[in-house]
């Protein structure tokens, strides 16, 4: 699969809001979040990175948490309700698809996990990362990451 690689990504500095709840309330409640966060961007005052959104998530059989979050240039003042909070780095699988994709780009990684014989680290957070384009264009690029464990 030809959308599919294993990528190494240092350590990230975010900051943003997150959202706890059963799986079945997602993903509108991933998009609500989302959306949110795009429009208190402001708040965090020129200290992001690049106009990227993060969205670590963890979870169990039951519930998950979903966070929407930018990369910052240093942990710092945070605005009242956010958090910030740093994930170490990780090798991590990673499918490209778009947010028109994401189900289809989860069935690939996985297939393609499988088949590289590679392991999810059970304890890490995987993230859904969002290339947004400030003209709001209806499809974007989404490179969806899941952590493996040492080999």
């Amino acid at each position: 699969m030809e959308n599919c690689s294993v990528i190494t990504k240092p350590a990230l500095h975010l900051v943003g809001i997150s959202y706890s709840g059963p799986y079945s309330t997602l993903p509108d409640e991933a998009i609500r979040l989302q959306s949110e966060f795009l429009a208190r961007k402001h708040e965090l005052d020129g200290a992001v990175k690049l106009p990227v959104l993060y969205s670590p998530y963890f979870g169990n059989e039951v519930f998950a948490t979903y966070w929407a979050c930018y990369e910052v240039l240093q942990l710092g003042e945070v605005p009242e309700g956010m958090v910030q909070f740093t994930i170490p780095e990780h090798r991590y699988a990673m499918a490209a698809c778009s947010n028109k994709r994401i189900g289809e780009g989860y069935e690939q990684l996985h297939a393609w996990m499988n088949e590289m014989r590679l392991q999810k680290q059970e304890n890490a957070v995987a993230i859904e990362i969002f290339y947004i384009d400030e003209q709001h264009l209806e499809e974007e690029p989404v490179e969806l990451l899941i952590p493996l464990r040492d080999e």
